[in-house]
């Protein structure tokens, strides 16, 4: 086994350099252009964006789902065209182009960024192992009982092929049946966490074959702590989020008392309005969006709120289109939209096809969020306050509602960059 180690990292240099030296990795990290809005949550209005045909077609939507807010942002060549919200954000207060909303699984593309561009600095490899005495995290290694995991890469992680099943349940959603089987009063963290299921056995070997995975997400996060030597969300910020001319993500909370100022309100669906056990097994019943779960313990899986105007300004910079200066480099955007099959996870989106089409999703309670980009150029993010009875599947209608409302308005969209002075003041 160690020198089936020795072997992984060595390749990981060998990739990695050649890599540099074919690619031009290493690189100057990018910032926004001098006459960007610096603060778009609080310099956009809904009054900047209407075009009532469409804005009937949402609403339209939202009645049919029950929905009591959606946020929408339409870009194009890497231009902010059109952002809006619809409905109500928290009882009478309107949804507005600067609300943050939980964006879920969009988290897990923050993340994917954040080891990309670890990778650009020449700290970590897509192939280093994640244990072992070569590997990113060796300090779990004396909780581990199935030698499968000294295979496991930080590729496996990104594309979930780690080995890690969600048959059962998945663990960042189990908390209190965790923290009872652990003998704990209060819930795990998220180290104490990680110790624990690496006790168990994969359900998989790693790279053999793929299952969706909260926790290779979280292992991420914490291997962007170890290599960074700073908080996930610290380094996140500086190295990802501020580049992009992201001000105001933050991490999530879990309770309603513990959202920010300008922060929607979730809302559930009438089938599950029943309060539920709070996730730190203290046997308090809650609303499901608000401590149902460990929504800030998911962390780079999917711990992340923002607006869907700042998100398209961070997805503007990972596009690989020349009408903006990436933050990363060409190489890095190839590795992460190459389409290797249908059956294998692009690194951070759900799925990027041949065609340049790219994907990325995220639901829970309270929360549905979609990020496509298109071929043509064009962008568009929505994301809702407010679960349906389809839970992660809803994804679908909201995928089919964007691609209507392209097809029948992009053509009216206004031609100009809401991401500028001159044109958002």
């Amino acid at each position: 086994m160690k020198g089936g180690l020795v072997i992984a990292a060595c390749a990981g240099v060998v990739t990695a350099l050649c890599a540099f030296l074919l690619h031009g990795q290493e690189k100057t990290p990018a910032s926004p252009p001098v006459d960007w809005v610096e603060d778009l949550n609080h310099t956009l209005t809904n009054d900047l964006s209407s075009l009532p045909p469409m804005d009937e077609a949402v609403d339209s939507f939202m009645r049919r789902w029950s929905l009591k807010g959606i946020s929408l942002s339409i870009m194009r060549h890497d231009s902010l065209l059109y952002a809006r919200g619809y409905g109500y954000a928290d009882r009478n207060q309107a949804m507005t182009p600067g609300t943050l909303l939980r964006m879920a699984s969009v988290s897990k593309l923050i993340t994917a960024v954040g080891i990309m561009k670890l990778q650009e600095q020449g700290r970590l490899y897509l192939d280093s192992p994640v244990f072992g005495p070569f590997g990113l995290l060796p300090e779990y290694d004396e909780a581990i009982s199935d030698d499968n995991y000294y295979l496991m890469t930080v590729e496996h992680l990104l594309r979930h092929q780690g080995g890690f099943t969600q048959r059962g349940g998945d663990p960042m959603f189990s908390g209190a049946g965790i923290q009872r089987e652990m003998g704990r009063s209060t819930p795990p963290s998220r180290t104490q966490l990680v110790r624990y299921l690496v006790r168990r056995p994969l359900a998989f070997t790693p790279g053999t074959d793929q299952e969706y995975s909260n926790v290779g997400y979280l292992l991420l996060s914490l291997i962007i702590e170890k290599v960074a030597g700073e908080p996930y969300e610290e380094f996140i910020r500086r190295e990802v989020l501020s580049p992009a001319g992201c001000v105001d993500f933050h991490i999530a909370g879990n309770f309603y008392a513990d959202k920010r100022p300008n922060e929607t309100r979730y809302y559930m669906h009438a089938e599950a309005s029943k309060p539920v056990p709070v996730f730190d097994g203290s046997g308090r019943q809650v609303e499901r969006c608000y401590g149902g779960n460990d929504i800030t313990g998911l962390s780079g899986a999917g711990a992340w709120i923002g607006s869907t105007p700042e998100l398209a300004r961070f997805v503007a910079t990972i596009d690989g289109r020349p009408d903006l200066k990436d933050q990363l480099s060409e190489f890095s955007v190839y590795q992460m939209t190459q389409r290797l099959s249908d059956e294998i996870y692009s690194l951070g989106w759900v799925d990027c096809t041949n065609e340049g089409e790219w994907t990325r999703t995220g639901s829970f309670s309270g929360t549905s969020a979609l990020v496509k980009v298109y071929p043509d150029g064009e962008s568009w993010i929505l994301i809702t306050n407010t679960s349906t009875w389809k839970g992660s599947r809803f994804s679908k209608d909201t995928g089919a509602l964007c691609q209507n409302l392209r097809s029948r308005f992009s053509s009216l969209l206004p031609s100009r960059d809401l991401f500028r002075k001159e044109t958002a003041d």
